[in-house]
Parts: structure tokens; C-alpha cells; sequence
């Protein structure tokens, strides 16, 4: 059975020290701070992430399952991903469905080795138990500079 996020103390102190060295540009290349205008508040809220990539798509893959920032994410539908002194403003309209998810899941948890105990799957399952697993872990797919509002 799949562990449940827990936001600790020592998690946060990992989130603040990756928030640091993204803002200094120091962090692995798929990590961001992606942040997002809360859908009943209206502040902004930052969170690190993992954008997995593959010719030429992109995608936030929330291995937690339903947190703060996917909830607001849907509401709003657009983000901002920065790293050092660049940040981009993305809308995230499109999330996929099971079928659709199961592939980057896959290669979600192969690549990133530290969320996998949030999976009831391993990098070595069949897709078919990734289709299963994809309505706990949101997948969405950035489909570039969001429209003006």
C-alpha cells in the first residue's frame, strides 16, 4: 500500500532549501518552483516540482495526489514555473486522463525515485496497473503561455 503525504518538519526544511537553490538557479534542470494564485484566497502560493519533458511536451505530474497547488492549478488553470532568474507563465488546461497519464507515470517514477513508496506501482509494472493508479496522481499537460484574461 501507497505511503500518504505527510508535509513534516524535515519536508518542509527540504522544500524551503530546493526553493532556495532554484531561486539561485542551483537545482536539478527538471526542477521548478511552480506557483499558483489560490482559487479561494487569491495569494500566491510556490511549491517545488518535477516538469518531465519528451519531445518537445511537458508535463506536472503531482505524485502526492490531490494537494493544494492541483486544486488551485484546476481553478485557475495557468502557473507560473520559475528557475533562477526565469520564469514562464503556463497554462495548464488539459489534464489527461487515465490512458493518457499512464506513460508519463511511468516514467514519472523511474526518473524520480524518491515519491515511488506514493505509488502502489513499480517502474517495472505494466501499463495496465499505471492506468489503475493514474485517478490518485494528476497529471497536466502545459500547453504553453495562457491566454490573456
Amino acid at each position: 500500500m501507497a505511503a500518504t503525504y505527510r508535509l513534516t518538519i524535515p519536508r518542509r526544511v527540504t522544500n524551503l532549501l530546493m526553493t532556495a537553490f532554484l531561486r539561485l538557479g542551483l537545482a536539478p534542470r527538471k526542477y521548478y518552483i511552480l506557483t499558483v494564485r489560490g482559487r479561494k484566497s487569491g495569494r500566491l502560493y510556490s511549491t517545488p516540482v518535477i516538469v518531465m519533458e519528451d519531445n518537445g511536451q511537458r508535463w506536472l505530474v503531482s505524485p502526492y495526489g490531490e494537494r493544494a497547488w492541483v486544486k488551485n492549478a484546476r481553478a485557475v488553470g495557468q502557473v507560473v514555473l520559475s528557475r533562477g532568474r526565469h520564469s514562464e507563465a503556463v497554462a495548464i488546461r488539459e489534464e489527461l486522463d487515465p490512458a493518457q497519464s499512464a506513460p508519463v507515470l511511468k516514467r514519472y517514477i523511474t526518473e524520480v525515485s524518491i515519491t515511488r513508496k506514493f505509488f502502489d506501482v513499480t517502474p517495472s509494472s505494466p501499463l495496465e496497473e499505471f492506468i489503475a493508479e493514474a485517478p490518485r496522481h494528476p497529471v497536466f499537460r502545459i500547453v504553453g503561455s495562457p491566454p490573456n484574461v
